[in-house]
């Protein structure tokens, strides 16, 4: 049974980048280090997954994100949070990247 709590609504933010397959040990290390740690920081973040890599895509990771409304995602992203927020040390090791945002609406089982 699931039970829905319509009060309870967040923007999920999906952001997957495509690394350059000869910097993954360095780039691992800095996606936890330095791209985790300004995402946990920030006021109004609900919840944070990191998805790895699987055979199928070696080179893509992925960092799901819940927030609590868009003035978090603003402080966190800028006015234009629908863009890409890459910390200056984490762009060399991509080569494509993309964000998406969902209004969700949580529901539990």
């Amino acid at each position: 049974m699931v039970v829905h709590n319509w009060d309870m609504i967040v923007i999920k933010r999906i952001f997957k980048v495509t690394i350059k397959p000869a910097l993954r040990e360095a780039f691992e290390n800095d996606f936890k280090e330095i791209s985790y740690q300004v995402v946990t920081n920030c006021e109004g973040l609900i919840s944070i997954e990191i998805g790895k890599p699987t055979q199928w895509n070696p080179d893509e990771y992925l960092m799901i994100s819940n927030w609590v409304d868009e003035s978090s995602l603003e402080k966190f992203a800028g006015i234009d949070w629908n863009k890409a927020s890459i910390p200056a040390a984490m762009k060399k090791y991509a080569l494509a990247y993309s964000v998406d945002h969902f209004i969700c609406e949580e529901a539990y089982s």
